[in-house]
Order: structure tokens, then C-alpha cells, then sequence
């Protein structure tokens, strides 16, 4: 077992000072959960008003395979496989994924056990000799969102867990034709401006030349709430020209656009039964993130109030669908489970994480959602080829 899989050790992590007092709340709260769980598994507990949800929604069909094209693609950060699945759908052949997180490498290996994962010190993208990868058509990842995000405190260039300028010599490092970053908003927001043009774009752009647009998950099918900033970048000026940002393919429930397709509430993604109020579920958080790893995706006090107006409890998510349906929310909420949650970033139900349910969601709530990536995946290859020819293509 490596130090990033063990948890707390993960570079991450963000530790917390808590009083004597606050720890015993802590564990009274975990042992009530503990206690509950295993009267749960043992058939002794409250029985369950939820039988096994059956999903209607099938994020696959988001994503139709798109014929292999001849442009390849290397992946940084690549986490859970957000980016790296979307980018194999648009039609991108593989060349490796490098993340530390091993439960990460363990997760992209069991779904693709063809491809090149490198994880753990191998994964590390600043010990690689990026030479060895000179002639992958675009580089993509996610790098760690915590320095920028107000969950990770928003410490910018100060947090050790900014990777932004070794995402940056990589580009420089394998001069791929084009790249594609994701982060939080708040990295493009007014707070990171100066940083962003100093770390980033500076230089970037003596080589490249850089589009930077948000994107939102429901615009492309995925219900949920989930904001995020896109940065792609071109190495020749007619490829960059000829680059447009995904269009919306999808439109929030309730709110029409034109030639676009409602998106699913969470409610019906999930088969749940129709209480007669249904809404995109709110922005799923990263276990992984905060000052000590749970089973709760709940991202803030206002997501708290929209997952109980859903009847979903967002707490204590299960490994799985019939843990969940065995185990009831003490309110009568419908529980998650992993593969919900899963759904709901985007993944398709074959699409499964290693390691455990703190894990698993964490790789779920840092990753990039599939059919976003794969709609810039999409836009990528049209911009580099010069022709309009996918699936998305209006």
C-alpha cells in the first residue's frame, strides 16, 4: 500500500485542529453510524421503504463511440478517468494516464486494462521525462483544484498542492498540438487573475494560442450542478481559428432552448419514484477534500436543503444499491450509493471505481464529467482535422 492510498498522507489532505470536545462529537457521530450500519447488514435495523432503484438515465448514450480518427492522447491528473473516458469516446487513441493516487491507477486498469496507467511515484508529473511522450496530438488533465477552490481554502501559489506550473512545463516539456485543462471557476474568477496571467498564460501563450470558457454539466446532459472553467490550447493559429466551444446539447428542466434536450432530474435519473418535484442534484464534493475523509458528498448548507427538498440523503453514501436499500436514512430519505453517484458525475454503470467508498467517491467528486470531456474531445479533433464530422456537430 503506498502513503496516497492509505488517505491521510495524500498530498490533498488538509488536516484540521480540533479541541478535545469537537473530537468527541466526532466519534459518538461515527460510532451512532457504525452501530447503525452493521444492524443495517445483519437485517436488524429499521426496515427500508426504498427497494433497489433501477437508473433511466445511461450517460453511454451521451457519449456515442466515435470512430477512431488518428489523433492520440496523453493524460495528466487523470484521477478517476472523467477526462480520459470522455476523450476515448471522441475518438482519441490512448498513449498513458499518470495520477498518485493509486486507487486511481487501480480504477482506470480494472475498466481499460489495455491502456498505460502510471500511478503512485510513477504517476508523480513532476519526476516524468515528458520526452519519451513527444508526438501525443493533445495532452489533457485536471490539475489538483484545492489551492483554487473554497473547499481547499483558496490558498493559491501558496498551497503545496498547486500543480498548475508543472501542468504548464509539461505542455512545454511534449509540445502537443493542442491541450485541454479543467479546474474550478474560481481559478478564471478575479482572486487568481494576476496569478493565472503569471503562472499560465505567460508561458503558455508564447507557444500556444489559448481559449478559456466555463462549462456547465447540465448543458451536456449531466444531472447536476456542477460549474467548471476550460482552457484549450492550440499550437498553430488556423487550428485555433477554426476551434469553437461546445455548444449546450441540453437545457435545465423547466427552462427550454432550442434544439436542445431537457436533462433528466436527479429523481428520474435515478428511477426514483415521482413525488412531484424533481431538480438537477447539487454539485457532488470530493471526499478526498476537507479535514477528514467521510462518506458524505454534501458540498454546503444550501446543497443540504436542496438534497432533502429531493428526499435524497447526501450523508453516509453505501458501496452499493442494495447496501443503501438496506440501510435507510433515519428521515425516511432515499441513501446513495457509489454507482448513483457515479451516475450522476456522468460515468456509465460499467464504469467502476477501486478502492473504498471514501475512495471511490472521491475519485467520483474530483473527476471531470465524461460527457463534458467529451464534448471538448469532440470540439478538439474538429478544430485539428478542419472538418465537422461527430456526433455533436450541428
Amino acid at each position: 500500500m503506498s502513503q496516497y492510498s492509505r488517505g491521510t498522507e495524500a498530498p490533498w489532505y488538509q488536516g484540521r485542529d480540533l479541541t478535545d470536545d469537537q473530537r468527541a462529537v466526532f466519534r459518538a457521530t461515527s460510532r451512532r453510524s457504525h452501530r447503525a450500519k452493521l444492524e443495517a447488514l445483519t437485517g436488524d435495523g429499521p426496515k427500508s421503504s426504498h427497494p433497489i432503484n433501477e437508473p433511466e438515465f445511461d450517460p453511454a448514450e451521451l457519449m456515442p463511440q466515435v470512430d477512431r480518427h488518428g489523433l492520440s492522447a496523453l493524460s495528466l491528473f487523470s484521477g478517476g478517468g472523467g477526462l480520459d473516458l470522455g476523450i476515448d469516446r471522441a475518438g482519441f487513441d490512448h498513449v498513458a494516464s499518470h495520477d498518485t493516487l493509486e486507487a486511481a491507477g487501480a480504477t482506470l486498469s480494472l475498466n481499460r486494462p489495455e491502456w498505460a496507467v502510471r500511478s503512485g511515484a510513477e504517476g508523480d508529473v513532476k519526476g516524468i521525462d515528458w520526452r519519451q511522450h513527444r508526438g501525443a496530438d493533445i495532452l489533457h488533465g485536471g490539475p489538483p483544484c484545492q489551492p483554487f477552490s473554497t473547499a481547499g481554502r483558496q490558498k493559491g501559489a501558496r498551497d503545496g498542492r498547486n500543480l498548475l506550473p508543472a501542468f504548464v512545463q509539461s505542455v512545454l516539456a511534449v509540445r502537443p498540438q493542442a491541450f485541454v485543462a479543467e479546474n474550478v471557476a474560481a481559478l478564471a474568477g478575479p482572486k487568481f487573475q494576476k496569478y493565472l496571467r503569471r503562472a499560465f498564460y505567460g508561458p503558455l501563450e508564447r507557444t500556444y494560442h489559448v481559449a478559456t470558457f466555463e462549462m456547465h454539466a447540465h448543458d451536456f446532459g449531466v444531472p447536476q450542478r456542477r460549474r467548471r472553467v476550460v482552457f484549450v490550447g492550440f499550437r498553430r493559429k488556423r487550428d485555433f481559428a477554426r476551434f469553437a466551444p461546445p455548444a449546450p446539447t441540453h437545457h435545465v428542466p423547466g427552462q427550454p432552448i432550442a434544439d436542445c434536450t431537457p436533462t433528466l432530474g436527479v429523481r428520474a435519473a435515478l428511477g426514483l419514484p415521482d413525488t412531484g418535484y424533481d431538480a438537477l442534484a447539487p454539485t457532488i464534493r470530493s471526499t478526498l477534500t476537507g479535514p477528514r475523509h467521510t462518506t458524505s458528498i454534501l458540498s454546503s448548507a444550501s446543497a443540504q436543503q436542496a438534497w432533502a427538498k429531493l428526499g435524497i440523503w447526501p450523508n453516509g453514501v453505501a458501496a452499493d444499491r442494495e447496501a443503501a436499500s438496506a440501510f435507510p436514512a433515519k428521515n425516511g430519505d432515499f441513501r446513495l450509493s457509489v454507482a448513483d453517484c457515479a451516475l450522476l458525475q456522468g460515468f456509465p454503470e460499467d464504469w467502476r471505481f477501486e478502492g473504498a467508498t471514501y475512495m471511490a467517491l472521491g475519485q467520483i467528486g474530483n473527476s471531470v464529467a465524461p460527457p463534458v470531456a467529451y464534448a471538448v474531445g469532440i470540439a478538439v479533433a474538429e478544430a485539428l482535422h478542419g472538418r465537422h464530422w461527430s456526433p455533436l456537430s450541428r
